[in-house]
């Protein structure tokens, strides 16, 4: 199987109107360039664009639109009242990390009794636990509570009611067909679900339940004689969930994320604050959260404990920040080490297959590590665009990660597999499943099957996205600055990326590892250019080119400047 060499550029929009760009600009008080990728997400009407761009706390929608909502925060309220001891599950995953933070701080903060539990990767595997619940009655709890995970856990739920647990279930997964009986269930996407965004992260759930017993609470005369919290204070935690579970970031997760981030940037949480300093992190974005920071709150949970990354997030001591955040670098190092080694293996294996043209991956090993299929699948979707499904095998037992791209939805592809697999849960783009060993073959053949029929040539070539052609004298300082206004960039709401044609490519060089540095230059415009991991790949291009770049203002030296971030080049003609 051969990596992917050629990519498609498509613009987000096939006609976008000039006379709607201007208009919109000129109603928003905007450059022809931002308003140029509003227009090319579909933002033409002046009143959304602007709701998009102030993305205010205020336009968040009622908790209670959430299925369930009003009878979860009833117990909870109650739970608080009469000091129920309570235990929030969580998942070994950042959004399940930052989701059991969140509700546990949230609820302390309202006076409530209350501990987590995060499972344990390899001995106890994913979503709710039936070991979980008893030791949580053991304990003497009264009320459980699930963040990111529970949507599946039909006998977990009727275990909980054997034991006299009240259970509330919250989760964003996709919904089986058979829904457990607890309590309450929360998650945007049941049928009859009338929360207005379906795109909420585990973390994003929790905070709405949050702000729900809050607002009950407070119905009921609660802070008459205590302080109230102010929920606003643990967005850093959503915004941390939401980037690193790659949920679209529009709409509601928009408005958290941007408030978290803004939060997040003041170092006001001890965890967090430390976590930034042993990765090097300067600048708090989309891109130091997902690639710096989750990665170590990721790697607790893929190789140990989870639990202590929640410690880190709940803890107000500096010093046992620290101290937890050298433990989770040390961790992470670790992880790498082991996938790369998986990640080379997984080639070796492509490598020698028998079917080099297939439209899916399906590679299953004893030496694999669960901890990190999930990551070396992302990488190698990225290499090759094909739904990718690596699978640990461990005595006659195969637990699986899946990633996929667009135009294949994983979970609904899984369904199709389903007599194949003893358990899968998921969305469109990320999946976990559980199989027996002997049943890899059959669910190789299955799946390649499905991706046959959805998956046609053009499918499988990548697509790159832009937002329109422009010349070099589009990139006026002021105007690439303005773009900042639509960050925070992720999933659904891409970096603005536009196309240059025919630009002069000169003074190429290689800086750092495999990185280009050079000029395009159309008529007496000339900008610098950086194409990060790319100078062997385009070594040898002279002439004019064609090239996807998105402008960044670059600051050296107390002096800022148009650089353009090249994604994509080709030669022109």
């Amino acid at each position: 199987m051969e990596p992917i060499s050629r990519r498609r550029w498509l613009p987000r929009q096939a006609h976008q109107v000039l006379a709607q760009i201007t208009q919109l600009g000129a109603a928003l008080n905007l450059s022809p360039l931002c308003a140029r990728v509003l227009a090319g997400r579909g933002l033409v009407d002046p009143e959304q664009a602007g709701v998009f761009l102030q993305a205010r706390l205020a336009a968040l929608p009622d908790p209670g639109l959430l299925r369930s909502m009003d009878r979860a925060a009833e117990r909870l309220a109650r739970a608080v009242r009469e000091q129920h001891p309570v235990e929030v599950h969580g998942d070994y995953d950042v959004d399940g990390i930052s989701a059991a933070a969140l509700l546990v701080e949230s609820l302390r903060a309202m006076g409530a009794q209350v501990d987590f539990h995060i499972p344990l990767r390899l001995r106890d595997g994913y979503g709710l636990s039936a070991e979980a619940l008893r030791a949580a009655q053991a304990r003497g709890k009264h009320l459980v509570v699930s963040v990111d995970c529970g949507i599946s856990a039909v006998a977990e739920a009727r275990l909980a009611a054997e034991l006299g647990l009240d259970l509330i279930i919250t989760d964003h997964h996709q919904p089986p067909q058979e829904l457990p009986r607890a309590l309450a269930l929360i998650n945007p996407h049941l049928p009859d679900d009338t929360f207005p965004d379906k795109h909420l992260a585990g973390v994003g759930v929790a905070f709405f339940l949050a702000l729900a017993v809050r607002r009950e609470l407070r119905a009921q005369g609660w802070f008459h004689s205590r302080p109230e919290p102010d929920l606003k204070q643990v967005l850093d935690l959503v915004a941390l969930g939401t980037i690193a579970d790659i949920v679209p970031l529009t709409g509601v997760n928009r408005i958290l994320t941007r408030a978290g981030l803004d939060l997040m940037a003041q170092d006001r949480r001890p965890g967090l604050a430390a976590l930034r300093q042993v990765a090097g992190v300067r600048e708090i974005n989309c891109g130091a959260v997902g690639f710096q920071l989750a990665p170590r709150l990721n790697a607790a949970g893929r190789l140990e404990d989870a639990a202590a990354a929640v410690r880190l997030l709940l803890t107000e001591d500096a010093q046992e920040a620290r101290a937890i955040a050298e433990q989770l670098d040390a961790c992470n190092r670790q992880r790498q080490a082991i996938e790369a080694e998986t990640f080379s293996q997984a080639l070796e294996r492509l490598a020698k297959l028998d079917q080099p043209q297939r439209n899916s991956i399906v590679l299953a090993d004893e030496r694999w590590h669960p901890g990190v299929i999930g990551i070396v699948a992302s990488r190698l979707v990225e290499r090759f665009h094909r739904p990718t499904v690596l699978i640990a095998l461990e005595q006659g037992r195969g637990k699986g990660s899946a990633r996929s791209i667009r135009g294949f939805h994983l979970y609904q592809a899984l369904e199709r597999c389903s007599t194949e697999l003893q358990g899968f849960g998921g969305h469109e783009y990320a999946a976990g499943l559980t199989l027996s060993a002997h049943q890899v073959e059959s669910f190789d053949a299955r799946f390649e099957n499905v991706a046959h029929e959805w998956l046609d040539e053009e499918a499988l070539l990548p697509q790159m996205l832009h937002d329109g052609e422009v010349e070099l004298t589009a990139f006026a300082q002021a105007d690439v600055a303005e773009l900042a206004a639509l960050a925070p960039f992720g999933p659904g709401n891409p970096e603005p990326l536009f196309r240059v044609n025919g630009a002069v490519f000169e003074r190429p060089r290689c800086v750092g590892r495999d990185h280009l540095q050079f000029q395009l230059r159309q008529d007496d415009l000339s900008l610098p250019c950086i194409a990060f991991g790319a100078a062997a790949r385009w070594q040898g291009i002279k002439g004019r080119v064609d090239v996807l770049c998105t402008p960044q203002i670059n600051r050296w030296q107390g002096r800022d400047s148009v650089q353009l971030r090249v994604k994509d080049l080709r030669e022109n003609g």
